[in-house]
């Protein structure tokens, strides 16, 4: 008799870690379930529709597209591209006698002209002395050519201002200098002629007169 009881009890104990098992088992599968439905990413439904951004320029406006310089909004056109009508802007690069085609959703590289405010700040950077770095030339360059097509104006002036000999004789910069500093000097230029709405022989004096440049014609009288 004892026995048999001893018997009972074993078969009652594998019973209750049996239930065990299942409930952790319960659980553990709810927990998979909750976290993979919060997990899961909602689905986006594409729109054949051009998103557009706040800034509206009209036909005549002076604006500055980065790697080109200032331009002008020649024409605002539509056309019909994959099923999908797309607005954008003709801006014709004067000094370049190029004309860029930007969608108007892409208009974040487009900026409007500076303030005269901002043109005075330019003035006033163009004054102080320049700041050389002692890194090589090469990877000065590349800082200047980076600052060039930022199309941030005080960026501008500060190339122009560093890279200023006061004076234009040729002798007096290498190549690539010379180069760096006549894009730097026509796209300020563009622009003061744009905001101040003067001639281009009045700008140069304005800005020759900041960086107190000599010509060649002044050293040779």
């Amino acid at each position: 008799m004892p026995k048999k009881k001893k018997k009972v009890k074993k078969v009652k104990k594998v019973k209750i870690s049996k239930i065990k098992l299942k409930t952790n088992l319960k659980e553990k599968t709810f927990q998979k379930k909750t976290t993979s439905s919060s997990d899961e990413k909602p689905e986006i439904k594409k729109i054949k529709k051009q998103p557009t951004e706040k800034r509206i320029y009209n036909l005549k406006d002076y604006v500055v597209y980065p790697k080109h310089g200032v331009g002008k909004i020649v024409a605002v056109e539509k056309a019909n591209i994959g099923q999908i009508d797309i607005h954008f802007y003709k801006i014709f690069i004067e000094k370049e006698k190029l004309t860029l085609t930007v969608p108007i959703n892409q208009q974040s590289k487009l900026r409007p002209i500076s303030s005269i405010n901002q043109i005075n700040k330019c003035i006033s950077i163009l004054k102080t002395k320049p700041k050389i770095k002692r890194t090589m030339w090469s990877r000065r360059a590349q800082e200047y050519d980076q600052k060039i097509n930022s199309g941030k104006i005080y960026e501008l002036a500060e190339v122009v201002k560093d890279l200023n000999k006061n004076t234009d004789i040729i002798a007096d910069q290498s190549y690539s200098e010379r180069q760096l500093f006549e894009k730097a000097y026509e796209r300020l230029k563009s622009e003061f002629e744009a905001v101040l709405k003067v001639s281009a022989e009045d700008v140069q004096k304005k800005m020759d007169k900041a960086l107190g440049r000599t010509s060649a014609l002044e050293i040779a009288e």
